[in-house]
């Protein structure tokens, strides 16, 4: 299981700071769409400039072109980058497909799926790297977790390693990390708290 550190809310600056003070317990960095929104592809290099050694996501939701915009995301220094699970079927094998040829890995999230398991099924025999699930933050304010849409992607898949992302904070963690996705995204539960590099580190710990 890998601890991967969302990064939405910040400048360029603020998220190098942030990298800087978590690095030693977060596995997977990811350049949160707000960052792809506001400063582009160019903002993930000048990441991936300073810091050529950890493994960055570029979270760009991708929806057509799929091809690439891939590539795009790999060029600027991305290892894993994101396509909707509501794209269409062509797209997402491109994506996969071209994501698989630059030797990089492929995230498809879930987010807005309605039928989690038929969903879940279709991606698994497609190829994809992983399939997140994903309670964005309006439903989250609903008071919707990530949980059981988890346990029903994890049924319904033979290959694909899982993803989990939606609200998760130290004192929530322990609940979904029983449940063993391959890979545990937490966003605010780290980067808005007073010491980002304490919260990652005992999220981290339960993890082990």
């Amino acid at each position: 299981m890998k601890l991967q550190l969302a990064i939405d809310l910040e400048d360029i600056d603020g998220a190098m700071n942030l990298i800087e003070k978590t690095k030693d317990s977060v596995d997977v960095f990811e350049y949160g769409t707000p960052l792809v929104i506001n400063f582009g592809l160019e903002g993930l290099k000048k990441i991936r400039d300073r810091f050529p050694d950890i493994t960055l996501l570029a979270d760009a939701k991708i929806m057509d072109v799929a091809s690439y915009e891939v590539s795009q995301a790999f060029k600027y220094g991305a290892d894993i980058t994101t396509i909707l699970g509501v794209a269409e079927d062509q797209s997402i094998k491109d994506a996969i497909k071209t994501t698989h040829e630059m030797g990089k890995e492929l995230l498809v999230d879930m987010i807005g799926v309605q039928d989690i398991a038929k969903r879940a099924q279709e991606l698994d025999k497609m190829g994809a790297d992983y399939i997140g699930t994903h309670t964005g933050y309006d439903l989250q304010a609903l008071g919707k977790t990530p949980f059981e849409d988890l346990h029903t992607i994890k049924e319904n898949v033979k290959e694909t390693k899982t993803a989990v992302a939606g609200g998760i904070k130290v004192n929530t963690a322990e609940k979904i990390i029983n449940e063993q996705p391959d890979l545990l995204i937490v966003g605010g539960g780290i980067s808005t708290v007073d010491d980002p590099a304490k919260a990652a580190k005992e999220i981290k710990a339960m993890m082990k």
